[in-house]
């Protein structure tokens, strides 16, 4: 099994009406020289100008991204290639992520690599320090700048260094 950190960006709440902006991944290793990076075209007229504009781009400027078809299949290669056995799917916002990811796998590919489950990175952390009230996020090293490889690097930065500091065991 190997642990990617996933992140995304969406013009909108929820798959199908909006799109997916663009996604980032990383291999959950030390290191993290192991990303994927993708921007997808629109597939929806529908978008919120305050969604969109997180992601730092454009409508315009969206419109000439990848069919996503073609991003989706890169991505599934690049985990073929990548992943040891089944990749798992880890988001700071797994809720958010996973419903897009997983959403654009199986609309536009039939089939989602990751499987059917995925883990929350901040509902880890709470249960490793058993407090449900503390935040992850100051164990990050890479500043969350919305670009989803920066954001999945810092995410993944905080589970490695939770991994050290606790002894949480992670695939090798």
């Amino acid at each position: 099994m190997t642990f990617i950190m996933v992140d995304i960006e969406a013009d909108g709440p929820i798959p199908g009406d909006y799109s997916m902006v663009s996604f980032g991944a990383v291999i959950v290793e030390p290191g993290l020289n192991r990303t994927f990076y993708g921007q997808l075209q629109p597939i929806s007229e529908r978008w919120i100008p305050e969604a969109l504009a997180v992601s730092g781009h454009s409508r315009e400027e969206t419109l000439a991204f990848d069919e996503p078809t073609l991003v989706m299949q890169r991505f599934a290669a690049w985990l073929k290639h990548e992943a040891k056995g089944r990749p798992h799917f880890i988001a700071d916002n797994n809720g958010f992520d996973w419903s897009f990811i997983n959403w654009y796998f199986h609309h536009f590919l039939g089939d989602n690599p990751f499987g059917y489950s995925s883990t929350n990175l901040g509902s880890l952390y709470k249960g490793v320090v058993r407090d449900m009230f503390q935040n992850f996020k100051h164990l990050r090293k890479t500043a969350h700048d919305h670009h989803p490889v920066n954001d999945a690097r810092g995410n993944a930065e905080a589970l490695l260094t939770l991994a050290h500091q606790y002894g949480l065991k992670l695939p090798r």
